[in-house]
């Protein structure tokens, strides 16, 4: 397999001092923000937020573009080939309220959808289809351009203990680790891993309301989802009955940890 990349415009390069310009807690608790993740899923503390932020007001701003031109060919008689854009967008507020709660909105985009319903070549990947009904194998799916919009609220009740609530549309239940592109293990690589869609199953759900209890290095939250995959037009905002349930244990025990464990009960998981 022979893959090669470029980085377009990649402010994760960047070793900003954004812990020293600007104050930055948690959206959902009171601890630094570097532990937040995709969705409300935590990292270890010692992970880098790349990206480039500012004030306005009483708000705390930041955007981060990622872009990679990728050609992937993969070999064999199974394999296949490909020039691709990959990567994200995403923009954040967040803002301090003067009761010690927390309000933070995000969004991100990706340029997925251009590659077309077919995907990119990933040997061994099934599972998936490229309109609803021609299986696709050995090939990843694009995903949806609107990879997230949310809204959360933290109600601070004391130096280490939180309440919080989060909603998206599309947004991340309460299940599993962080979605493949928020992980530093892989934020390097400008594809999905094989693991994607076993570890990421329902990183874009067209809606899910999650609520959690944070206290120092644990937090614990449940989510109502809708539990189908997204449909084959990678361009619309679903709407669907929260009809699935999520329930997951986090715990960093040291800088450089971040452990979960999780559960699901999804109605209509990927074939």
């Amino acid at each position: 397999m022979d893959h090669s990349a470029h980085e377009g415009h990649d402010m994760s390069a960047m070793d900003h001092d954004m812990d020293h310009d600007i104050a930055m807690e948690g959206a959902l608790g009171p601890y630094d923000m570097a532990r937040e993740a995709s969705g409300t899923s935590w990292q270890p503390d010692t992970s880098a937020h790349g990206g480039l932020q500012f004030m306005s007001g009483d708000w705390m701003l930041m955007g981060h573009a990622l872009l990679n031109s990728v050609y992937d060919r993969q070999e064999g008689p199974r394999g296949g080939k490909k020039t691709f854009v990959s990567g994200m967008i995403m923009a954040m507020a967040q803002r301090s309220l003067d009761s010690g709660d927390t309000l933070q909105f995000r969004a991100m985009i990706s340029p997925d959808p251009f590659m077309g319903k077919s995907g990119l070549p990933l040997l061994l990947a099934s599972g998936e289809s490229a309109d609803g009904l021609t299986p696709l194998i050995d090939r990843q799916h694009p995903h949806d351009l609107i990879m997230e919009a949310s809204a959360s609220y933290s109600h601070r009740l004391n130096d280490t203990q939180s309440l919080f609530v989060y909603a998206g549309l599309p947004g991340e239940p309460a299940f599993g680790p962080p979605a493949f592109m928020h992980r530093q293990s892989i934020s390097d690589s400008p594809e999905p891993p094989i693991s994607h869609h076993w570890l990421d199953s329902t990183h874009i759900t067209f809606g899910v309301v999650t609520a959690g209890y944070v206290h120092d290095a644990w937090k614990f939250e449940a989510s109502r989802f809708h539990g189908r995959e997204p449909d084959e037009n990678r361009y619309d905002v679903e709407t669907g009955a929260l009809d699935s349930t999520a329930a997951r244990l986090s715990w960093n025990p040291a800088a450089a940890w971040s452990l979960q464990a999780s559960w699901a009960h999804v109605l209509s998981p990927e074939a």
